[in-house]
């Protein structure tokens, strides 16, 4: 199985397309996904990048990190596990207006 990086401070003009081109220097790159606001589409500056083996995947680590990559010198570590979320590990309902007791309009 591949290992899963994260890559980081990317610029706002970063594509997938160019992620997979600088990675794939490294190896074989398995997928690439580029996180953006679900909002307004623009991209948040950082992405996950899949390589096909761990052999390729420290290459990139070593050969990408701190380097420049659209005008952005990249963050590139091995991707922590994707912590498990449930309803109640967010402490509770949150959002809404408040609700402004006692307050006379």
């Amino acid at each position: 199985m591949g290992k899963k990086l994260y890559v980081g401070n990317l610029s706002y003009s970063t594509t997938e397309a160019s992620l997979t081109e600088a990675f794939s220097a490294f190896g074989a790159v398995a997928s690439v996904n580029l996180i953006t606001d679900q909002m307004t589409g623009r991209s948040r500056g950082f992405a996950f990048v899949e390589m096909t083996d761990d052999a390729a995947a420290k290459a990139a680590i070593e050969g990408l990190n701190g380097k420049p990559v659209d005008g952005r010198n990249l963050r590139v570590d091995e991707a922590r596990p994707q912590r498990q979320r449930d309803d109640d590990s967010r402490g509770g309902g949150g959002g809404g207006r408040g609700g402004g007791r006692g307050r006379r309009y």
